[in-house]
């Protein structure tokens, strides 16, 4: 059965879509922005800081569905700017270790809210 997984931890949604989804197993992580979760405003003074906060709503939305960035199988990152690649690359090395899950990177035109990085990730769900 189809689980929405709603959480205060990451920023609420800005259209008609989920954070994120549980089924059979798996938690589909919608896209996440720069958009801080407490005052909706995006944090975006440099690359790196829009980076780490993107990658803390992945967090806040993989924990919120029974997961970890260890069960992550899949992401997708979609860059405004590819010439970013190095920089993202780096801190999302930090933050995956050694877990390495499979990847793609997408060039895209524009992203919401003026983003210039947006992730979404497939992960497994823990058991308990």
């Amino acid at each position: 059965m189809k689980k929405i997984i709603l959480t205060t931890s990451a920023p609420a949604p800005i259209g008609p879509y989920s954070q994120a989804i549980q089924l059979d197993g798996l938690l589909f992580c919608s896209g996440q922005i720069a958009l801080d979760p407490v005052s909706g405003e995006m944090k975006n003074a440099t690359l790196e800081e829009e980076t780490r906060q993107v990658l803390a709503n992945l967090s806040a939305l993989l924990t919120a569905g029974g997961a970890s960035t260890d069960a992550v199988i899949k992401t997708t990152i979609y860059l405004t700017d590819m010439n970013d690649f190095a920089l993202v690359n780096g801190i999302y090395a930090e933050y995956f270790g050694e877990s390495k899950p499979a990847r793609s990177t997408v060039a895209v035109s524009a992203l919401p809210k003026g983003a210039k990085i947006e992730i979404e990730a497939i992960a497994s769900v823990l058991s308990k």
